[in-house]
């Protein structure tokens, strides 16, 4: 049975101080029996937590509260048990690591794609202006390696670290088309895709709330494979179902979503 709620969030946001928040959100997700990571930055905040559907849906409400938070939204899934070992509220230089310090999120995103409007974009084969579209997966490596969209350009990347300088070897394929980046949960695409539109792309989406977003809305339409996960489950299908049992993996680092 699926008792246990799984839920991903961020918000790029600015936080003057996030250590008395890490105090604060630590306690109060162990009162509620909640597990898994928070990662705290002055640039914002990206968890991953799990248990049971009421306190999820609590600790949610509480930190909505906090006006910086009052629109962050939760891609949710279900699972039958919980799929990490520990609960984990830290502070770290990003939420997602880039080493662009430059690049930020908050002050300026680039355009959200909705789920339904890519997939009507595949099945066209064209965006609405009728320009070809390229899905750039800005994912790790070992994650493409699990599934990815049919036709996605891959620069296999090792560490998201890796995409600027990626972006600049390939910028060049790029031109005149219509770029949709996407990631698992839409926060790497959040610097991804300013990256590009720095490039000289004229034509930058991210797919809005990730892969999980879309298979949640759109199902497995254009979706080959699994999609990895930083917990557990260690993938999912594309009704975000675990791919075998989801007794507890070893921590895996929990700043990539």
């Amino acid at each position: 049975m699926n008792s246990v709620l799984n839920v991903s969030a961020y918000r790029f946001v600015q936080i003057a101080d996030p250590h008395p928040l890490r105090e604060t959100l630590f306690h109060e997700a162990r009162g509620l029996g909640l597990k898994g990571t928070v990662l705290l930055a002055h640039e914002g905040i990206n968890l991953f937590l799990a248990g049971p559907p009421q306190a999820v849906h609590a600790f949610l409400g509480h930190l909505r509260e906090d006006a910086r938070f009052a629109g962050l939204e939760a891609k949710e899934s279900l699972s039958p048990q919980v799929p990490f070992r520990h609960l984990r509220v830290k502070v770290k230089r990003e939420i997602i690591r880039m080493n662009r310090p430059a690049v930020q999120p908050a002050r300026g995103r680039a355009p959200a794609l909705p789920a339904a409007t890519l997939r009507r974009w595949l099945d066209r084969g064209s965006d609405d202006a009728g320009r070809p579209v390229v899905l750039l997966d800005t994912r790790n490596d070992f994650e493409v390696d699990h599934g990815s969209f049919a036709g996605a350009v891959d620069w296999r990347l090792r560490s998201f670290g890796d995409f600027p300088a990626a972006v600049e070897r390939h910028v060049q394929d790029l031109q005149g088309k219509t770029v949709v980046s996407f990631c698992t949960g839409g926060i790497r695409c959040e610097k991804a895709a300013i990256v590009l539109r720095e490039a000289g792309l004229d034509a930058v989406w991210q797919l809005e709330g990730g892969i999980l977003r879309y298979l949640e809305q759109e199902g497995g339409a254009h979706w080959r494979g699994r999609c990895f996960v930083f917990d557990g489950r260690e993938s999912l299908d594309a009704a975000l179902q675990p791919a075998r049992g989801d007794t507890p993996a070893p921590a895996l680092p929990a700043s990539t979503a």
